[in-house]
């Protein structure tokens, strides 16, 4: 999950200004300098919440802006999929599920919410990647491009959003057959990028498998429980997502209340070795999952 900060708003501020008072140099030099910057705080360091949540709009609402004059940028590419995805997922869809029991009307506009935002994220990453590689959707959709990868190593990162961000909007979307459907070709895009990087992500990527294939019709959850052990083996036990996926995706489907309680400690645990805005987010979840338990099991 990509962090954001204040820094990323004093940086926008500058890109701004930067546009502004620079109208005797090349107006293309200009932009790709600013987008260039934009990517890379996108990766900026923060713990807080709240912070974050309150910089995020400001930063994704320039970077898109930006993305939208240079389209074929990859990492700014990256930075906004994968920005308004986390955004999706962390402040909104999250929300949706701890009011879900009080307020269940006002959960479904937030899903609502979440979808659009998740919808967003995935038109900037195959937008991205057509730019890049033509006729990638359409090769996508192909039952003969099945096994083969036009995909690049530096294209990885945007795959990974396009197709995470495919899968959270099929998640909330399931009374719509048709975008339910989607779900092989989101399967065969994450598996193409994993193919090329099955490390990416420091286990991010591995671990999207395993929720995958764990929701896929017909899915093994043996397999799925190789995917999320090789997602904690590549963040040395500190990535506590690959844990809370874990649990969700493979003990909460089984009915298996200890090891979801373990696997939920464990979470939590990993956040306190590592201290970054994913792992926050995921400490928050686990700590809600937990309270949860009685009405889950």
């Amino acid at each position: 999950m990509a962090n954001f900060s204040c820094s990323a708003l004093r940086w926008g501020l500058l890109v701004v200004f930067s546009l502004l008072c620079s109208a005797c140099s090349p107006r293309h030099l200009i932009v790709q300098s600013a987008a260039d910057a934009l990517a890379t705080q996108g990766q900026a360091t923060e713990d807080d919440l709240v912070l974050a949540r309150e910089a995020s709009a400001f930063y994704l609402k320039l970077s898109e802006s930006l993305l939208r004059e240079t389209p074929g940028h990859l990492p700014l590419a990256e930075a906004v999929a994968g920005g308004f995805t986390q955004y999706a997922y962390a402040f909104v869809q999250f929300e949706a599920d701890r009011i879900e029991a009080k307020d269940a009307r006002a959960a479904q506009k937030l899903r609502e919410r979440a979808a659009q935002l998740y919808r967003r994220a995935h038109r900037h990453a195959m937008a991205a990647l057509e730019i890049q590689l033509p006729g990638f959707s359409k090769a996508l959709a192909s039952p003969m491009g099945k096994n083969s990868s036009p995909l690049r190593a530096e294209q990885v990162g945007v795959a990974y959003w396009a197709a995470a961000s495919w899968g959270g909007l099929i998640a909330l979307s399931k009374d719509k057959p048709d975008m339910v459907a989607d779900l092989p070709l989101v399967i065969r895009l994450a598996g193409l990028a994993w193919a090329l990087a099955p490390d990416h992500g420091y286990g991010a990527l591995v671990s999207l498998m395993g929720s995958l294939e764990a929701a896929r019709p017909g899915g093994s959850m043996r397999q799925a429980e190789v995917f999320f052990d090789r997602a904690i083996a590549l963040g040395d036990g500190k990535n506590a997502g690959a844990f809370v996926a874990k649990a969700e995706g493979i003990a909460l489907p089984q009915g298996n209340r200890p090891a979801f309680e373990a696997l939920l400690r464990q979470a939590i645990e990993a956040s306190s070795a590592r201290g970054d805005l994913p792992n926050s987010v995921m400490r928050e979840r686990a700590l809600w999952l937990l309270e949860s338990a009685d009405d889950l099991f």
